[in-house]
């Protein structure tokens, strides 16, 4: 099927199908706060008197608040580019990694399409983040956002909500790693589980694949060529990722009715290409 071909409300159903599963994973990283340790940051100072677990929280809260860990009183204070910035330097890359990973091969990878499905995935996730730091939560928009940046497709209002999503073995609402007592994992591992969870649904829309912000020529050239590849497809998906990012910010400032939720620090005005 060309691409000219797929239906927006195919797309738009791949698309719902992969943020209701990148969503809890990022409530995970953002909201949840087990052992108190984000409380603790907004804390004036610490207790001389506390016991000796007090004082080891009270130190691991530190690290949380050194490292602008989302919940933290150092998040609190940051801007909206740093949030963003956060979002792509630390989770984007990660999924990152593994993008660039099959460039090892070199040539040889460029065989298979695993490199383009979790770049789009990767990119996904990261324009699902930005999205809420704009305090859009609301699943069509999402779905909307990722369809312009990703897939150079504007589709109208509603588009997903009645879209029949794929069916896609392995992959489920609850493919959030979850643990025995059904809470969500806390498991290192969990965001590239989900980078994963994914990348199997995005195949079902293989052809949207080259759309999205890709890496500059002179990288993709460099991607031929065994192990190098592996350090030119990080470094210029790491750009791309950037690029995606810039250009969610840009469509959310000018087509979201959600964005005046967020918070005005940090909107300045994004003058962007998409290339």
């Amino acid at each position: 099927m060309s691409a000219d071909r797929l239906g927006d409300e195919r797309v738009a159903g791949v698309l719902k199908a992969a943020v209701r599963v990148i969503v809890p994973v990022l409530e995970l990283l953002a909201d949840r706060d087990p052992l108190g340790l984000k409380k603790r940051t907004f804390r004036e100072q610490a207790d001389a008197s506390g016991t000796k677990v007090d004082t080891a929280l009270n130190a691991v809260a530190s690290v949380f608040d050194a490292a602008d860990t989302p919940g933290t009183k150092a998040w609190e204070s940051m801007t909206v580019d740093q949030r963003v910035s956060w979002w792509v330097g630390r989770v984007g890359g990660i999924g990152t990694v593994a993008v660039a990973f099959p460039g090892i091969f070199g040539v040889l990878a460029r065989r298979l399409p695993l490199g383009d499905v979790l770049g789009f995935a990767n990119q996904a996730i990261v324009l699902v983040a930005v999205a809420r730091e704009y305090g859009i939560t609301e699943q069509d928009e999402q779905v909307r956002l990722l369809a312009s940046v990703l897939c150079n497709r504007e589709l109208p209002k509603g588009a997903s909500v009645h879209a029949p999503e794929p069916d896609v073995d392995g992959v489920t609402d609850d493919s959030r790693v979850t643990e025995p007592s059904g809470r969500l994992s806390r498991s290192p591992f969990a965001l590239l589980s989900t980078l994963w969870s994914v990348t199997k649904i995005l195949k079902a829309v293989t052809d949207e694949l080259d759309k999205r912000p890709r890496s500059r020529t002179v990288y993709r050239w460099l991607g031929n060529l065994p192990v190098v590849g592996a350090v030119a497809g990080y470094f210029g998906e790491r750009g791309a990722l950037s690029r995606a990012a810039k250009l969610g910010r840009r469509w959310v400032e000018q087509n979201s009715t959600s964005a005046s939720n967020a918070s005005p620090r940090g909107r300045d005005t994004l003058r962007v290409r998409k290339g």
